[in-house]
């Protein structure tokens, strides 16, 4: 297992973690070893601060390229703040975040490249052609010394509730997050992880990072359907993947050979609740592998993960905080709430971001001092209600803007949308209150399946749930819409069925 070392570092040192001729990264343009990926960014980094002032924005636009993957630690190492794209935005968020991020130069492919107007950039935002930068350099930069405090990364969140905002990453968020991540994995360096998620997304990219922090190797993969996914295990023979629960679902109703399935020893799962039928058959399907359900959010990396040997007892439990976290729960007069009373999720530590690029109004509403016995230090308050349990495990409640009041009663959506898939009539499920005269709000369900269901799912939850929670309209769909980074659209569902 990995030294849990407390003391943040540049974020471009981690590379060095790995033995020089052990593979760090595997794509189609090969494998690439440890000493190979150094000699990459001291090339790109080197290229980059030629180019640029230390502290201008570089954005990149990028699928799950090598120069993609490395520019995380490139851009840092020559002193510039990298601020990664979703290639699944359009060009209108991406005229977004180019211009809130002011970016000095755009990283992309000409057919991306194309579909952008003069009006797009920000002034003074050059578009650089992904292959002008992958030719060996000559030059090299070496390690930096960079304050670990300094700003690494902007990285923008979905924004299914409006346009992204700007969550402002430290060399030390992201060093400690690596270093923690690693370390409750337990990677090992034989371990070969099949990095599926957006590297736009903290998830994603630190896929690469605990990786390297750990020494071991990462198989990048941008894929159009399940069966890909599948094809890449048995390529890459890889032993870690990582998904969001939408992607659990179309793996599970992928053909998995047994020999393919037997080869992953690590699951995680973050961007949604796990349900306990998911968790069931995840059990089943690879029956080999250690599941790992952990709970974040950009604003402050992760908060909670639940080790493996829990999940069967505790299948509705969030679990303990991560290595350098501290989170609690908190009352509205900031003391901490007792054992079982819910309370908003408070994040504080090394972990918590520096705030929204440029946004002042926005991190103070989301960024305080920590509550007194949290110490020293600003906190996140995450918006989540939760509980903390005398076994210590943390549970999910609900969002305060997501929770359900109807006839005088506080709903938590999950709590329906469990009891919807338990029964199997459904594959997926979002609950939602809609505005009522009478009630307040009532309960209505999206859900992907097949309606012929619906009067035995009815029939099912009439035995489940109490009157006030039966969802009172079903709306049906083939599959449930999602955002860019592969959640649930809960915020486009709710739009679409209250307009």
């Amino acid at each position: 297992m990995i030294p849990l070392d407390p003391v943040p570092r540049p974020l471009d040192h981690l590379p060095a973690r790995g033995a020089a001729d052990a593979v760090a990264l595997v794509d189609r343009a090969g494998a690439m070893t440890y000493a190979e990926l150094e000699v990459a960014v001291g090339g790109l980094s080197s290229w980059l601060a030629a180019r640029h002032t230390p502290g201008e924005r570089i954005a990149t636009w990028l699928p799950k390229t090598r120069t993609a993957c490395i520019m995380p630690l490139a851009t840092v190492r020559a002193g510039l703040i990298h601020v990664p794209i979703n290639p699944a935005l359009r060009r209108a968020q991406v005229a977004h975040i180019l211009s809130d991020s002011g970016a000095a130069m755009l990283l992309t492919q000409p057919a991306r490249a194309a579909t952008l107007e003069p009006g797009h950039l920000p002034a003074g935002c050059t578009i650089v052609a992904e292959a002008e930068v992958a030719a060996p350099h000559l030059e090299l930069l070496p390690a930096s010394s960079h304050d670990p405090q300094a700003l690494a990364a902007i990285l923008y969140t979905s924004g299914s509730t409006g346009r992204p905002k700007g969550v402002m990453l430290s060399h030390a968020n992201l060093w400690l997050g690596a270093i923690s991540v690693a370390h409750y994995l337990e990677i090992q360096r034989e371990d070969r992880v099949l990095g599926v998620l957006p590297l736009s997304f903290d998830y994603g990219q630190n896929q690469l990072l605990s990786t390297w922090a750990a020494g071991a190797s990462v198989a990048p993969l941008d894929y159009l359907v399940a069966r890909d996914v599948v094809k890449a295990v048995e390529r890459a023979d890889a032993t870690t993947l990582a998904g969001v629960p939408p992607l659990w679902v179309q793996l599970l109703e992928a053909d998995w050979p047994c020999e393919t399935a037997a080869r992953l020893r690590r699951l995680t799962n973050s961007g949604g609740a796990l349900t306990p039928r998911l968790v069931r058959a995840l059990r089943e399907r690879f029956p080999e592998a250690d599941l790992y359900p952990m709970y974040g959010l950009t604003e402050a990396f992760r908060s909670t993960y639940l080790a493996p040997d829990l999940v069967d007892a505790n299948p509705d439990a969030m679990g303990r905080a991560i290595p350098f976290a501290e989170v609690a729960t908190v009352r509205p007069d900031n003391t901490r709430a007792a054992p079982g009373e819910p309370g908003e999720l408070v994040h504080a530590g090394p972990l918590v971001a520096q705030g929204y690029w440029q946004n002042a109004e926005r991190t103070a509403q989301r960024f305080r001092p920590a509550p007194d016995f949290m110490g020293q230090g600003m906190a996140v308050w995450s918006g989540d209600t939760v509980t903390e349990g005398a076994d210590g495990l943390f549970r999910f409640v609900g969002r305060d803007d997501e929770m359900i009041k109807s006839a005088g009663n506080r709903i938590s959506p999950q709590e329906i949308e469990d009891a919807i898939l338990s029964g199997g009539e459904a594959r997926e499920a979002v609950a939602i209150g809609m505005d009522n005269e009478r009630l307040g709000q009532v309960i209505v369900a999206a859900v992907a399946g097949d309606a012929a269901d619906e009067p035995s799912l009815r029939q099912r939850l009439k035995t489940e749930l109490p009157a006030f929670m039966q969802p009172l309209r079903y709306v049906w769909h083939d599959e449930l819409p999602r955002n860019a980074n592969g959640k649930l659209d809960r915020a486009g569902i709710r739009r679409d069925l209250t307009s």
